[in-house]
């Protein structure tokens, strides 16, 4: 069942600017769902406009069946984390907690009470007497989190909320954050520019640009078959190779090699057609040894090598631009050694146009309808 629902959605500011287009959205219950994209495509205010924090210029949002697309945040029942954490500067951590309880007019006692066991959830006890300003960055994190948590929202939205946080400390209230939100259950959006969060967090992540999702799916499936060049450009901590090509005879001749058309799209695409190549560095293997490019090898000298800590980034120049293949920690080639990339089975892409090209679905056969003739 589809905890949040939106139909249409369409954002447009003042002076023309869409910052929505005509989206379409379903999230389903206790669902750890990422919105990923570079900075203006959208995925904020698409998250205030779910929250009530921004007025929907069209369509429909419902949350658990509910349409709420008019009602204002306070009766939306949603939990926001923002990207700055919003703690009120005067007040200690357990105050800041019991905040949202308070202005629902719980009574006291059970108001601290509630903000105390979201406190032991996160690891604040003995934190709730200090005030903001005396946290460090991942103690204040955690407070906003329970902030949000203690009135047992149905729906919970995180703005960007690691993006203050050193990179030791994100990882360490990533995987929190992860636990949390499985121990709770409770369906989750989760806005991020970074990669590496939306693939480690998400059960589906959804790519925007321009207002408009281009892909939505698992992490695997977004990162192993992005649908289109500008996922495909974007997913990765270390860019796809994205080659030019045409097709014939069943294979793309590409950067000086030949490469056979993946199996399950062979006859998909005639020949002479312009087609882009890609494929992951992970999904290569370098090799010194002399290889075939009618084989499939993409050969150059090796002219830039970046360590990454386990692995190296290995960028090769040759005949079609520079290819980039993650090799081994300490087998990494010398500059200006010749070496090969090589292809690993079925993982091989073509985009047509600027789409991947997949198998064609296969026809369906045709029914007969009641009364007609057998």
């Amino acid at each position: 069942m589809a905890d949040i629902t939106i139909r249409g959605l369409t954002k447009v500011y003042p002076g023309g600017v869409r910052a929505l287009d005509a989206l379409d959205l379903d999230v389903a219950e206790g669902e750890f769902f990422a919105l990923l994209g570079p900075s203006g495509c959208g995925k904020t205010t698409l998250l205030r406009t779910i929250a009530g924090l921004e007025t929907a210029t069209d369509g429909t949002i419902r949350l658990a069946g509910s349409d709420v697309t008019r009602l204002p945040p306070g009766r939306r029942d949603v939990g926001m984390v923002f990207q700055d954490y919003a703690l009120f500067p005067h007040i200690n951590v357990l105050d800041n907690i019991a905040y949202p309880l308070r202005v629902k007019r719980a009574a006291r006692a059970d108001r601290y009470r509630r903000a105390k066991d979201a406190a032991g959830l996160l690891g604040l006890l003995g934190l709730d007497g200090r005030r903001p300003a005396e946290l460090s960055g991942g103690q204040q994190q955690r407070v906003a989190l329970a902030r949000a948590l203690v009135a047992e929202p149905r729906i919970f939205l995180l703005d960007e909320p690691l993006s203050n946080l050193d990179a030791r400390l994100r990882l360490e209230a990533r995987t929190q954050l992860k636990r949390l939100q499985l121990h709770l259950g409770v369906t989750t959006v989760f806005v991020t520019h970074d990669q590496a969060e939306a693939l480690a967090l998400a059960d589906r992540i959804a790519v925007m640009e321009a207002g408009r999702i281009r892909q939505l799916g698992t992490p695997v499936e977004v990162f192993r078959r992005p649908a289109n060049l500008f996922v495909a450009a974007f997913i990765g901590s270390t860019p796809m190779n994205l080659l030019p090509g045409t097709v014939r005879d069943a294979s793309v001749t590409v950067a000086g090699a030949r490469l056979p058309v993946p199996d399950d799209v062979r006859g998909e695409i005639p020949d002479g057609t312009d087609v882009v190549c890609g494929v992951r560095p992970e999904y290569l293997d370098f090799s010194e040894v002399p290889a075939d490019p009618a084989g499939g090898a993409f050969g150059g000298t090796v002219s830039v090598i970046e360590h990454l800590g386990g692995s190296s980034l290995v960028t090769l120049d040759g005949e079609g631009g520079p290819v980039r293949v993650v090799v081994a920690e300490g087998s990494e080639p010398e500059p200006g050694t010749e070496g090969w990339a090589v292809p690993r089975p079925g993982r091989v892409l073509l985009y047509r146009d600027g789409e991947l090209v997949t198998a064609a679905a296969p026809a369906m056969a045709p029914t007969i309808k009641d009364g007609g003739q057998g």
